[in-house]
């Protein structure tokens, strides 16, 4: 069987196919695998791009996560973030933040393990039958993005169109500035509420363990829309939302955007952890649930299982 895309949820779902003995092959359009567990290095320093952090309350998932600890592949960061809303600035406590010191791509990356992906594939249709561009297979797994599902997806396959045609998504822009120095006041990562630009910014020096002077802003999906063309000219507007919410006097030395058009969904659309339907069609992703990692986990490692007990 095939599964198409390597983020965390196909990797997850690729993973329960192969302890299952069931022969699958993982197809990702992109360079490497990931998905929006996204990390991208400047200067050989890497940059969480996507995710921003993970947190854990599912025990399963968390024997996951006792296996990249032991791996020195994640970190407790904060169970505390500030805050800024209309009465200025506080602390919100909440569960534990993890983070990745080599980004948090190096998470799927360990998990993917012997799984067999292979990275600049693009697949262009999944037909009835099943068949992945034309080539015949047992069962398909999507773990993408309902609208990119949609793309790929044979209107004859109406079970799988009439899921991922009800997801909607948000776009936003993740911005990397990087400093000359350190100057802002010490803080792990910020909320941002009611705000034209910012969403998020978050320390990655101290996400990192690092301290290097790298913040990464996430932005709101408002001011997104209107920058999905061109996502680099939103630089200089983020650097200033950024420089003018911590009081920064100083210039970043660089900015780097990327885009997410399909950031965030809107949370679960079936009441299920993923969806499998009689014509071999899997789909699964974080919009099966709320938009976490966590979520994004359970939904591929249930979709295996289910993929597993039909085709053993």
């Amino acid at each position: 069987m095939v599964v198409v895309g390597a983020g965390i949820a196909g990797v997850a779902c690729a993973v329960e196919l192969v302890r299952a003995g069931v022969p699958v092959r993982v197809r990702e359009r992109g360079h490497v695998c990931g998905g929006r567990m996204a990390s991208k290095r400047f200067d050989g320093r890497p940059a969480d791009t996507g995710a921003a952090y993970f947190t854990v309350s599912d025990p399963d998932f968390a024997a996951v996560v006792d296996e990249w600890r032991a791996a020195d592949l994640v970190r407790e960061w904060t169970d505390t973030f500030w805050s800024y809303d209309t009465n200025g600035r506080h602390d919100v406590p909440g569960p534990m933040r993890y983070a990745a010191p080599r980004g948090l791509r190096s998470l799927v990356e360990h998990l993917a393990g012997a799984v067999p992906v292979t990275v600049d594939r693009l697949v262009l249709a999944v037909e009835p039958g099943p068949a992945v561009d034309d080539e015949p297979c047992a069962a398909v797994a999507l773990a993408m993005p309902g609208p990119q599902a949609g793309l790929l997806l044979d209107p004859a396959l109406a079970d799988a169109t009439r899921v991922v045609q009800a997801q909607t998504w948000s776009p936003a822009l993740a911005a990397v500035l990087r400093f000359p120095s350190r100057r802002w006041p010490r803080f792990r990562g910020a909320f941002v509420n009611d705000h034209p630009v910012l969403k998020l910014v978050c320390d990655d020096g101290d996400r990192r363990g690092d301290e290097a002077p790298v913040l990464v802003a996430h932005t709101v999906p408002e001011f997104a829309a209107g920058h999905l063309a061109q996502p680099t000219g939103a630089g200089p507007a983020i650097q200033q939302a950024v420089r003018d919410l911590l009081g920064l006097t100083e210039e970043a030395a660089d900015v780097h955007v990327h885009r997410w058009t399909y950031a965030t969904p809107a949370g679960d659309v079936t009441g299920n952890t993923h969806h499998l339907d009689a014509d071999g069609i899997g789909l699964a992703g974080d919009a099966f649930g709320k938009p976490r990692v966590q979520s994004a986990w359970r939904s591929g490692r249930d979709l295996g299982r289910a993929l597993a007990a039909r085709l053993g």
